[in-house]
């Protein structure tokens, strides 16, 4: 996998402590635990309730990183990683920056690569190849944790596309434009309400409405990062819901399954 910054030694961990690892958000969280097992301890930078599209470290994760030995960076774009990564490496010369990316065809635009199970088994690929350059010792251990891992991965997609593969409606309406990789792998299309990052002006809320209606859609999936309350007003108009759905929930697996099982009921 790419190096973004490698350290002058790769120094291996010691018996008696964990290796530090610095993920940007909570799924990578996930990915590098299963990965990891008790062999790391994980520090993640973006918290629950927070969107990597604006937090800014605080100074207790900022000394985290300085004692951290690898920093796995989602690497697609996301904004948190463009605004920070050059200050979060400068704080220390010994962290080696990894790019859980490599490997995933990248939507332009759009960095949310993990909201894919197959895109999330590379990630845990390229997890499982940084752990094993900062501690050869234990591989075999983590490919042990990798392979089990990615076969929980498998049968999650399995399940997705018998989930969604018989539904006629294939169009899902969204506030932010999140859900990109996730259509992408199960033939859908997201119609999103904001766009290019900005907020729906009046008339293009009003364009939401019309087109929710021509496409029969009655629920308007929103994210709790994100203030819902223009969501809310077409849903109304169009006699709908709005559906919560947390793009950076840890529960990786469960929180696909519960995904598909929104997304599946609003399909016909």
């Amino acid at each position: 996998m790419s190096t973004f910054v490698c350290t002058n030694q790769q120094t291996e961990k010691t018996s008696d402590s964990k290796i530090g690892v610095i993920v940007s958000i909570l799924p990578q969280a996930e990915f590098v635990e299963r990965v990891g097992g008790d062999k790391v301890k994980v520090t993640v930078m973006v918290p629950p309730g927070a969107s990597p599209h604006t937090y800014e470290p605080k100074p207790g994760q900022l000394k985290e990183v300085s004692r951290a030995k690898v920093y796995f960076a989602v690497g697609s774009g996301i904004e948190f990683e463009l605004a920070w990564m050059k200050k979060i490496v400068d704080l220390s010369t010994e962290i080696l920056v990894l790019d859980c990316s490599e490997g995933i065809e990248i939507k332009e635009g759009d960095p949310h690569i993990w909201l894919s199970p197959f895109n999330a088994m590379i990630m845990v690929e390229n997890i499982y190849q940084g752990l094993v350059q900062v501690d050869s010792v234990n591989k075999k251990y983590y490919s042990e944790n990798k392979n089990k891992y990615i076969e929980e991965l498998n049968k999650l997609d399995e399940e997705l596309t018998l989930a969604l593969s018989e539904k006629k409606n294939r169009k899902i309406m969204v506030y932010h434009p999140s859900w990109g990789y996730f259509t992408r792998e199960y033939d859908l299309e997201q119609i999103p309400i904001e766009r290019e990052g900005k907020e729906p002006t009046p008339k293009g809320i009003l364009n939401s409405i019309k087109q929710a209606r021509e496409e029969e859609i009655t629920t308007i999936f929103a994210s709790p990062q994100f203030d819902a309350k223009k969501a809310e007003v077409i849903a109304k108009e169009i006699g709908g819901d709005v559906v919560l759905l947390d793009p950076l929930s840890k529960d990786y697996i469960e929180n696909m399954r519960k995904v598909a099982l929104a997304f599946s009921r609003d399909l016909r």
